[in-house]
């Protein structure tokens, strides 16, 4: 995505079911649960680069000791840091007892992390909170042991003040103002009544019911109880991914598969998808269960998952982009007219590539179907030549750009800025016929259009093709999202700016003021939730002259080459990803209520041009 917006937050969950003696037998080492954590959040890297956060809870710890901890980092390096930390801890260790290693239950005595229950997090930071405070997990402690709780998740609630209120809590500023403050306080709420009925043993499905029933948004999320008892469950929509994997030596949860494959040398039969509204529950003796808390609702599943989010080693996700990719071959040939030869094919950023691929496989297979056509026209009369040139033709294929070490600017002038912008991107000189070729450029998806504008087209500009074809393998994106991804004003979307355009291109600029009394009335009566007035903006116009507008508005007006765009449809997107048919940020139909108070908030915002999220 050459536009950067904030990724979705990752989760890593371990409860070892032996003790760490066994794994020090088996395995040669007593900390086989932290290096599978690492492994597993190392793997989910892309999903949180804003900071990461490991908690802990040891089982069967004598009365008076602690047994819970939580160790939390901010910044890129934040994996990083986080295990070179617990590193330092064991070699501090080793220098006063050498043979520690060797010595299971001396470690998990004297290491915080030398635990049996493991969560970790990678926090990409949705409200641009990104300082320490925010990071996961979050702990609620008491000194009760089994009211002490530590959470972490991916997800975004839109009812956290009607949460906050139903409580009657009055949480610090950093509480209210993450969505994990809500949720943790919620569920702490109830786990704490669950107590005072039954101490000798937690009803953690009951808790869950209780607390999730009121929660409206997307989420994937993970709990450790002080009393040993752990938990991850999964949305009603299933908007958030997670998938699980269980022995009789762990049970693993992740954000995604592909990364517990990996960590645990497993196959994908193996590996089971948490379904929605489902929570898998390990209470503090071992004893496993997948129980439906809520009951699951339409499968709304982020399609944006599919497209960029989570990385292409999955199979699944590596077979949906491709496809992706194919889908767009046809378009891309009409646009062409059907003239291949004079064509470069690229892609622009990195994370396009598995679709590029597909695009290439479609393009292919249309010249080879030309081919056995011509030669079956002309199989009396063909010359050896001419069957050569036909046999031997094949899509052009370069690596027109290749993004350079991030470049900053010490002026903050927007001039300089703009300026320095333009080379984010080096390109490969030499590659292209002035005036000649076409070349045809596909990204992951456009959200706001400013590195195209002001980098990447100006860029291509500079070796002079004859035209620019701007791909991208997802459909237009309209409508803000409040699911986990940081895309939530009106105002930043290319394609909204696009209709609006062309709103007032037409003469139809009353449309946008009677759109905004629409919200502004609903709000009133408190039905901003019942309906998105904001599709209105869209109606009048198809998605072809959207992209057609879109095409003008990047085209910067220090560019010669014509510039179109095309985009994936949302037929296309059905049929490469037919499970995952979450679309909202594409179609404005939200899975919850609360999605449509978020973007007619959001137009609200942008009508009275105020800053900030619509939630």
């Amino acid at each position: 995505m050459s536009d950067a917006i904030q990724h979705e937050c990752g989760v890593a969950y371990i409860r070892l079911l032996k003790p760490l003696s066994y794994y020090h037998v088996k395995y040669g080492t007593a900390v086989y649960g932290l290096n599978k954590l690492y492994l597993l959040m190392e793997k989910q890297h892309n999903r949180g680069q804003d900071g990461a956060g490991i908690a802990s809870v040891k089982l069967d710890v004598a009365p008076g000791h602690q047994n819970m901890y939580r160790y939390r980092v901010g910044g890129q390096q934040a994996i990083a840091q986080i295990f070179q930390n617990i590193s330092q801890e064991v070699s501090d260790l080793e220098k006063e007892y050498p043979d520690v290693m060797q010595h299971p239950g001396f470690m998990k005595g004297y290491m915080r992390f030398a635990a049996e229950i493991l969560l970790g997090h990678l926090r990409y930071g949705t409200q641009g909170k990104n300082n320490v405070e925010f990071c996961h997990p979050f702990i609620k402690p008491h000194m009760n042991p089994t009211r002490n709780l530590a959470m972490a998740g991916n997800f975004n609630l839109v009812n956290t003040d009607e949460l906050f209120a139903k409580l009657a809590l009055h949480p610090t500023n950093n509480m209210r103002e993450s969505d994990l403050g809500a949720m943790i306080e919620t569920i702490h709420h109830y786990l704490c009544k669950a107590d005072d009925e039954n101490p000798a043993s937690l009803d953690i499905v009951n808790i869950l019911k209780k607390s999730t029933v009121q929660f409206d948004g997307g989420y994937v999320f993970s709990g450790l109880v002080g009393n040993g008892d752990s938990f991850v469950m999964r949305d009603a929509n299933g908007i958030r991914p997670c998938y699980y994997y269980k022995d009789d030596e762990v049970v693993v949860a992740a954000s995604e598969r592909a990364a517990i494959m990996t960590a645990f040398n497993v196959t994908q039969k193996q590996i089971i998808k948490l379904l929605p509204g489902h929570a898998i529950i390990v209470k503090a003796d071992g004893t496993f269960s997948d129980v439906e808390i809520l009951e699951p609702r339409k499968l709304a599943a982020c399609s944006f998952e599919r497209i960029y989010f989570s990385r292409g080693s999955d199979p699944d996700i590596y077979r949906e982009r491709m496809q992706l990719g194919r889908n767009l071959a046809d378009t891309v040939l009409k646009s062409l007219d059907y003239h291949l030869k004079h064509t470069i094919v690229s892609f622009i950023p990195n994370t396009a590539e598995i679709a590029f691929y597909g695009l290439i496989k479609g393009l292919e297979d249309y010249l080879k179907d030309i081919t056995l056509e011509r030669i079956m026209a002309r199989k009396d009369s063909i010359t050896h030549d001419e069957m050569k040139e036909l046999v031997y033709r094949r899509v052009r294929i370069e690596k027109i750009a290749i993004k350079d070490a991030k470049l900053r600017t010490f002026i903050t002038e927007d001039a300089s800025r703009n300026e320095m912008v333009q080379h984010v991107y080096d390109i490969t000189y030499g590659t292209v016929e002035r005036g000649v070729d076409t070349l045809v450029v596909i990204d992951d998806s456009i959200v706001r259009g400013t590195t195209l504008k002001e980098s990447i087209i100006k860029m291509l500009d500079r070796l002079g093709p004859k035209r620019i074809i701007i791909v991208s393998s997802a459909p237009q994106i309209r409508y803000p999202d409040c699911y986990g991804i940081d895309m939530s004003k009106m105002g930043d979307f290319i394609a909204f700016q696009a209709a609006v355009g062309l709103l007032k291109d037409n003469g139809h600029s009353a449309l946008l003021t009677d759109t905004y009394n629409k919200c502004k009335a609903a709000e009133a009566n408190g039905t901003l939730d019942e309906e998105n007035f904001v599709k209105g903006i869209y109606d009048p116009f198809t998605a072809e002259q959207i992209s057609a507008k879109i095409a003008q508005m990047l085209r910067h007006k220090d560019v010669h080459t014509q510039v179109d765009v095309i985009y994936q449809s949302i037929e296309g997107l059905y049929d490469a990803c037919p499970h995952n048919t979450g679309d909202w940020y594409f179609t404005g139909n939200y899975p919850t209520r609360g999605g449509n108070r978020v973007a007619n908030r959001a137009y609200i915002n942008y009508m009275e041009q105020k800053e900030g999220r619509g939630y």
